[in-house]
């Protein structure tokens, strides 16, 4: 049995859309999670009770804001709203998937940088800190002006791919120049080269591959992306790499958003294993043989706890999580 964690005013609440992974969290931190009822109106409306005192606690809401996205960020910031006006002490949201993360920019005249206007609506909602997991883009800490701690889902990716002997012998891709920074921190831990695959978008969720920088003849390919939405990209990609020579090819992303044609294609395709984290639920039609999923929420329960007891998060990107060492933190 777990052993009970020793701060009863630290508190771990689960909205919707992904319970299985808040109780993982829980269990690891070593807390029940809170009570509470999500309901709805009779037209649709969000209704949202907190069944115990949270007065002066320290409370962590998880929710990831994937599909269906807008019912998932209106139920967070309701949930916000609740522990502010039941005087919380503090409010830190943990997000472990970030939705409309890809709109951080304008791209085209008159375009919403929705990224910003996410984050400005749970900052104004009341949050007090934000816990997220790969944000799509590095930049998206500085739309918020509270607190972002930004873990990193690379350790557990390279903790799977040690022990099931992927590494040696292996080099890993990044799928496009924008993801080099993401590729060389999972190649470090893996002390194996990168490669990049030279692409094109003529338009959203359609890719075109022009060339592959890099050495991958004779080599165990990791094309690494921070999520696998559609698998264009990740398709196009393993059969570019194959056609080069590799001897096998694996996807590994954070976040399995998996929309549209993204399961028949990777069932099609010459990947031999597509692993990705928890961070968004899996509905049983997207739990096929070829995906593997790594838990994060050790890593997550380890960054709440360390929150909470005002000790740095930074070991936990810098070092694989099964090397962990407490002794030695900065």
């Amino acid at each position: 049995m777990k052993e009970r964690y020793f701060d009863d005013r630290l508190k771990i609440f689960a909205l919707n859309s992904n319970r299985p992974l808040a109780q993982k969290i829980a269990d690891y931190v070593g807390v029940d999670l809170g009570k509470l009822s999500v309901d709805r109106f009779s037209d649709g409306e969000i209704q949202i009770n907190i069944e115990e005192s949270i007065r002066g606690d320290n409370v962590y809401v998880i929710q990831s804001t994937s599909a269906p996205v807008n019912d998932n960020l209106m139920e967070l910031l309701i949930m916000i709203d609740a522990l502010r006006r039941a005087s919380a002490n503090t409010i830190n949201v943990v997000l472990p998937y970030y939705g409309y993360a890809r709109q951080d920019r304008k791209t085209r005249s008159r375009e919403p940088i929705t990224a910003k206007l996410v984050a400005n609506m749970i900052e104004h909602a009341g949050a007090d800190r934000v816990l997220a997991l790969d944000l799509h883009a590095a930049q998206i800490q500085g739309f918020f002006d509270i607190p972002v701690d930004h873990l990193m889902g690379a350790p557990l990716l390279a903790d799977y791919f040690i022990a099931n002997g992927v590494a040696e012998y292996a080099v890993v891709i990044s799928p496009d120049h924008g993801g080099v920074t993401r590729a060389r921190a999972l190649a470090e831990f893996l002390k194996a080269p990168i490669a990049i695959i030279d692409k094109r978008r003529p338009r959203a969720n359609v890719a075109q591959i022009m060339n592959i920088i890099g050495d991958v003849r004779g080599k165990k390919c990791i094309m690494l992306d921070d999520m696998i939405d559609t698998a264009g990209t990740i398709t196009l990609g393993s059969k570019a790499l194959m056609e080069q020579g590799a001897t096998e090819v694996y996807a590994a992303a954070t976040h399995a958003v998996l929309s549209g044609p993204a399961i028949e294609r990777l069932e099609k395709s010459p990947l031999k294993e597509v692993v990705v984290t928890d961070s968004i639920k899996l509905t049983p039609e997207k739990q096929i043989d070829k995906i593997k999923q790594v838990s994060v929420a050790p890593l997550i329960g380890s960054a709440i706890k360390r929150i909470n007891e005002n000790r740095p998060v930074s070991p936990l990107f810098n070092n694989r999580f099964t090397e962990m060492d407490d002794e030695n933190e900065q």
